[in-house]
């Protein structure tokens, strides 16, 4: 049986959508990407907008839609791989978009979008740790932070003193603590959504035309 292929649409150009961080936002802009915390109100449209979102990406067999980029790709195969582990969804681009309108749900999106800046600042050059460890702190970690994560108060001040000196791992530790709080709460609760459910369940069938 051949697997349903999708191209998988640009959610930045999508209103009402997720999307990651931007390095270069996290280089050129601090609160640019944050929304205050007094405005975490949704438009009534998201459902709409999250439900025309989930269409979209579900080939439709008449179009003859085709994708010659692999990394394009979605089929009912990879959407299941996401249920094996946390890991294994957050490696998947798709996978941290999808997850990430999920988290948005439930108002929670600040949690993906420190572990994805946390990721990017891994890879980031030794002369700009110390701007970009700044930016992030400020986003994420500080006590008056918009997208303030939740972490205890020792590991806010030990990631506090550790971007005075930035290495590469002076957020590992919050990282992982943001990363167990998604594993053990939003990822399983994740797997049970109807975002999650709908998307396996339509391209199965997609599959079996």
């Amino acid at each position: 049986m051949r697997a349903a292929a999708i191209s998988t649409p640009r959610l930045d150009k999508m209103p009402g959508m997720f999307f990651s961080a931007n390095p270069k936002d996290l280089k050129e802009t601090g609160h640019s990407l944050l929304d205050d915390k007094t405005q975490k109100r949704r438009p009534k449209t998201f459902a709409m907008d999250m439900k025309a979102y989930l269409r979209s990406m579900i080939p439709h067999s008449e179009s003859g839609m085709k994708s010659s980029k692999s990394k394009d790709i979605l089929s009912a195969d990879e959407v299941i791989q996401w249920s094996q582990s946390l890991e294994k969804l957050l490696a998947n681009q798709t996978g941290q978009d999808v997850f990430g309108n999920f988290l948005k749900s439930e108002f929670s999106e600040e949690n993906i979008e420190f572990w994805l800046a946390c990721e990017d600042y891994k890879k980031t050059e030794s002369d700009l740790l110390h701007c970009k460890a700044e930016k992030i702190y400020k986003a994420f970690v500080h006590s008056d932070a918009a997208k303030q994560i939740n972490i205890d108060f020792r590991t806010r001040e030990s990631t506090a003193k550790k971007i005075k000196a930035p290495t590469h791992t002076c957020f590992d530790e919050a990282q992982k603590i943001i990363y167990t709080l998604m594993e053990k709460d939003s990822y399983p609760r994740f797997l049970k959504s109807n975002i999650y459910l709908n998307l396996l369940n339509d391209l199965q069938a997609n599959s079996l035309k």
